[in-house]
């Protein structure tokens, strides 16, 4: 399975695991309060954390209740044993693929320090865009009832024949498929149908609300949720302070408050939400019951700095 494995395989007793395919990368957050000026020198206070929306995504999970979440990532040699250590103290089993030319990837989070605590991303993708099929091996499926995509394959040739491969492997178990858009930059860049063309068998979309809203150029996020629910069963559409909505074959079927919160660092708020949604559905949490779970860890999570939840105590 791919090349420099550096963990067992995902597999293990009992059954009911959520497996999540996608990116680990490096995050350097720097929260500053002024505008970055040009040419010279902005006070920022930065710190380096493990991060990744896939990553994030199976973190969020397992705090929230999930006893069994796997990752299938690639990293470079450089930081392939931090990145480990810090999924498997958040309670994740990781598969690490170590990538023999690429470094591990890594996110510049530019964080504005002021009230909306809104961040912006400079990115080298690294090996975690470098996943592959040869990466793949159906003994990840042992035991799994839920396979999570990070949307951020797509967008790399070798990642989009992952995600072919992954998809029919889950389809042939009878695995449900759900998928995170990721970046709406990225997307953009894509191309709607085609993005709308890649994710076609997979069971539930989490967009956030600029990502719905640009699959289906529709302006209001209820109506661009209800839309994309026709073309997928089931969307969560994450609308940061506004909450989610909620949509199943072209019906909007919940509007779920956000939770209150202090921002601190806006990074990873969806993951943390995708996360949590997924852990709820898991456990046989009602739609609106499991996105409300969502919109609580979203909350917790711009309180923090960085994309993961706390250490597990």
């Amino acid at each position: 399975m791919g090349r420099g494995v550096t963990t067992e395989a995902a597999g293990g007793p009992g059954g009911g695991a959520l497996l999540v395919v996608g990116d680990v990368v490096t995050d350097v957050v720097a929260r500053h309060r002024q505008p970055p000026a040009a040419g010279t020198d902005t006070a920022a206070e930065i710190r380096t954390l493990p991060g990744g929306a896939g990553a994030n995504v199976a973190c969020w999970a397992a705090y929230t209740g999930c006893a069994d979440v796997r990752l299938l990532g690639r990293v470079g040699a450089d930081a392939a044993a931090w990145h480990e250590r810090a999924l498997r103290a958040a309670g994740v089993r990781p598969v690490l693929v170590v990538d023999p030319e690429a470094p591990t990837g890594t996110v510049i989070c530019l964080v504005d320090a002021g009230a909306a605590a809104e961040r912006t991303f400079l990115t080298d993708s690294g090996a975690s865009l470098r996943l592959e099929p040869a990466d793949w091996s159906e003994d990840l499926l042992d035991g799994v009832v839920r396979l999570h995509l990070s949307g951020y394959l797509l967008f790399s040739s070798s990642g989009r024949a992952l995600v072919r491969v992954a998809s029919a492997s889950a389809r042939a178990r009878g695995v449900s498929t759900s998928l995170d858009p990721a970046s709406a930059g990225f997307l953009r860049e894509l191309g709607a149908e085609r993005f709308l063309d890649l994710v076609k068998e997979v069971d539930v979309l989490l967009p956030s609300r600029d990502e719905a809203c640009l699959l289906t150029g529709l302006p209001d996020p209820e109506d661009a949720a209800a839309e994309l629910s026709r073309r997928v069963p089931l969307v969560v559409t994450k609308c940061g302070s506004d909450g989610a909505v909620v949509a199943r074959a072209g019906t909007l079927v919940a509007r779920v408050a956000a939770a209150p919160a202090d921002p601190r660092d806006t990074t990873g708020a969806g993951d943390a939400f995708t996360g949590a949604f997924l852990a709820a559905l898991m456990s046989g949490t009602e739609l609106e019951a499991a996105a409300a779970q969502g919109c609580r860890a979203g909350a917790r999570a711009v309180e923090r700095v960085g994309g993961r939840p706390p250490e597990r105590g």
